[in-house]
């Protein structure tokens, strides 16, 4: 039982290393990418502590150099998910009754870990196993994993803290208790952010809740750093399970289970749907009703008005649409130019364009590297060359791509005259920006375009220097992106400064990185105690 009130550490965010020639983190980092290239590993699945391995493997290679073998991992069935399960409700009992202060200390020690000792690990396995040049592993598993870590810690305490009314000398003592959820919470993560594959099981472990967690293919080689971290943290055994098995196979047995007691994912809209409704299908078979949260899919905009500062808004284009190859939820896919700026634009764009580098993350000169597989790259290239026939679309840059050695794409920019075509409506997380020119003067009209293009309302940007065009837009597009942005990119979300989610098509929009998500995992109890209580019925209206 605690014996005080804590004041746990005031959580800042984690600072960027930059990585610069001659550097010791860059030579560390580089030392490490060697070190990991030269090893083939392992890769057991994790169930109530034990390393699990079937015998049934798969290779590991890297996306920009897939002739490369990383390792192999230990594939499982529905069997090895019930195992899970069971390991995890086992785990339950004592996990719950920790006191809360002991939970913290675990994950502020991983976070600990991630920022130091483990850091380069961490950043080389995310740059091996999902092609991310080193900046943007260092933000992504480095600093925004810590962060998530440490500012969930702190939301924690202050959710604790938040207490109803007592008035004193009313005899009444009012107290609120947040109990983790009634049974065990499945993390379903993506490939794109080891942070997000990192904070979903371990955001619902902080609150008490046991968690089955089964990561994307793709990047299992950085989740098994990430167990170990969590491990070397002090994570008891059973409270993170951790399986590769298919989604079917996950769905079959978690989705009938009676102690289902929530979802944590983040991925493509249409499986969530999926979930969603195989969920409500099956609702008569569970204990309580199941938390859904869910991050889903973008079709993310950039719309200038005809005051747009020309260097600004290029920038936003190049860096906000093809950081990570365009992989990114939040990742600029669609934009709205003015007909009187875009001559400049196209210029500074097209130049940043031809100065991008491309190839593996090891060449720290490489702005590009890999999409994430086979599939993604041929599902990219049929887009491009359905374009290429379109006599409605202008293919201005990039064009191009290559899977001999690596699954390289080419930075693509397509201009539209149909502000409806379909590569301005449908998600294609990859390196493809397409652009819509637009007379000056239909600014209003063109709003009404970006708010009904798509179905998903994840994140957008309004690039201007006129005060009432960022007014009537910021308005205007008030569904139209859960995280919008004043003359910046769409992407680049910080945890405790940005809470990041959407609406409509893209999720839940219970904000990573908040409060808001943290109270999804946990079931509020009211407490009354009356310290001297009636013992009589009657009321004195009663009398006579």
């Amino acid at each position: 039982m605690s014996k005080g009130f804590f004041n746990v550490p005031t959580a800042i965010n984690e600072p960027l290393r930059n990585y610069a020639p001659g550097s010791p983190e860059r030579k560390e980092l580089q030392t490490m990418l060697a070190h990991l290239r030269s090893r083939t590993i392992d890769v057991p699945m994790y169930i109530g502590g034990k390393e699990i391995r079937t015998g049934k493997k798969n290779r590991l290679s890297p996306p920009h150099d897939h002739k490369h073998t990383l390792g192999y991992y230990h594939s499982g069935s529905g069997s090895h998910v019930k195992d899970a399960i069971k390991a995890a409700l086992a785990a339950k009992k004592n996990w719950e009754k920790l006191s809360w202060e002991q939970r913290a200390a675990i994950f502020l020690k991983a976070a600990d870990l991630i920022s130091g000792p483990y850091r380069a690990k961490l950043n080389a396995a995310t740059m091996l196993g999902q092609s991310k040049n080193a900046y943007q592993a260092e933000v992504d598993a480095a600093c925004e994993l810590a962060d998530f870590l440490r500012f969930n810690v702190q939301y924690m305490s202050e959710i604790y803290k938040q207490q109803p009314i007592s008035v004193s000398g009313s005899g009444i003592w009012n107290r609120l208790e947040q109990r983790p959820l009634e049974g065990f919470i499945f993390a379903l993560t993506p490939f794109n952010f080891t942070a997000i594959a990192g904070n979903l099981p371990a955001s619902c472990a902080l609150m008490g809740n046991v968690v089955v967690w089964k990561p994307a293919n793709s990047a299992i080689y950085s989740a098994n750093v990430l167990m170990e971290i969590f491990m070397k943290a002090g994570l008891p055994d059973g409270v993170i399970n951790l399986v590769y098995v298919s989604g079917p196979q996950a769905g079959d047995v978690i989705f009938s289970h009676p102690d289902f007691a929530g979802i944590h994912f983040t991925g493509s809209t249409e499986v969530f749907r999926n979930i969603w409704k195989t969920v409500g299908n099956n609702i008569h078979l569970y204990k309580s009703y199941p938390r859904i949260v869910g991050e889903t899919g973008g079709k993310d905009f950039i719309l200038a008005h005809s005051s747009a500062d020309v260097k600004v808004l290029t920038t936003a284009l190049s860096r906000g649409a093809f950081e990570y190859q365009g992989q990114k939820c939040s990742a600029a896919s669609r934009a709205y130019i003015p007909k009187s700026i875009w001559p400049q634009v196209k210029t500074l764009l097209l130049a940043d364009l031809k100065s991008f580098k491309m190839g593996p993350t090891e060449d720290f000169s490489n702005f590009i590297n890999a999409v994430i597989d086979e599939s993604s790259f041929d599902k990219l290239a049929g887009y491009i060359e359905n374009a290429k026939k379109d006599k409605k679309v202008e293919l201005i840059a990039g064009g191009k791509y290559n899977k001999t050695n690596g699954y390289f794409i080419e930075p693509t920019v397509l201009v539209a005259k149909d502000p409806f075509y379909i590569t301005m409506c449908e998600e294609l997380f990859g390196p493809v920006l397409t652009i819509h020119v637009y007379e000056d003067a239909k600014f209003t009209q063109i709003l009404d375009i970006v708010n009904k293009t798509s179905s998903y309302a994840l994140t957008g940007s309004i690039i201007s220097q006129d005060r009432y065009a960022i007014d009537l837009a910021t308005k205007k597009l008030n569904y139209a992106a859960g995280n919008f942005y004043i003359n910046d990119k769409c992407t680049g979300a910080v945890v405790g400064q940005q809470p990041f989610g959407g609406a409509r098509g893209s999720g839940t929009n219970d904000k990573a990185g908040s409060m808001i998500n943290l109270l999804r995992w946990v079931s509020p109890r009211t407490i009354k105690e009356t310290f001297n209580p009636p013992t009589d019925y009657r009321y004195p209206f009663l009398q006579q």
